[in-house]
């Protein structure tokens, strides 16, 4: 599993892009993470999927409503991301009024969550293989906090816990 200290695997990630600008076309754009994630510091949060429900009430949330904050603490940009399609999390963030704030990421094949080893199985509820949830700080593609829920419930992994660590 990953740890503070480590890179973040190499990879790619999907983003549904809605207004064409920047180098990236309308609908499912790739980015490379170690490209994206160059020169910056990103505050990372992983769930088990669009649409569900703390997910949706309260982990997400969380994050959107405090990118001010996160800013000024010094974060770059904040990212979803969770194993769902491209579609599905760009609807999700239609949803949440995440433009401009959280970029949806979706990993679609939990290559990510895989490689990071944050993953959770919920096979038995229908679900298959999903992100575990967490949040991490990475800095210049290394990370720097991490903080796991070791496969359920919602303690370590919100907005406040991971600004109170930055600012600390």
């Amino acid at each position: 599993m990953i740890k503070v200290g480590d890179k973040l695997p190499g990879g790619t990630l999907f983003e549904y892009i809605e207004v064409e600008g920047e180098g990236c076309s309308l609908g499912p754009n790739a980015f490379d993470i170690a490209q994206a994630t160059a020169g910056k510091t990103v505050a990372i949060f992983g769930l088990p999927g669009a649409f569900t429900p703390t997910c949706s009430a309260r982990h997400a949330p969380g994050y959107i409503g405090r990118v001010a904050e996160f800013r000024a603490a010094g974060v770059d940009e904040i990212w979803c991301v969770a194993v769902n399609d491209a579609f599905v999390m760009g609807a999700w963030g239609r949803e949440l009024k995440s433009a401009g704030k959280v970029r949806m990421m979706a990993d679609g094949s939990a290559a990510f969550a895989k490689a990071t080893g944050l993953t959770l199985d919920l096979s038995e509820k229908g679900l298959g293989l999903r992100s575990g949830r967490y949040s991490m700080l990475v800095k210049d593609g290394v990370v720097t906090q991490l903080n796991d829920e070791k496969g359920g419930g919602f303690a370590v992994s919100d907005a406040e816990t991971l600004l109170q660590q930055i600012r600390a």
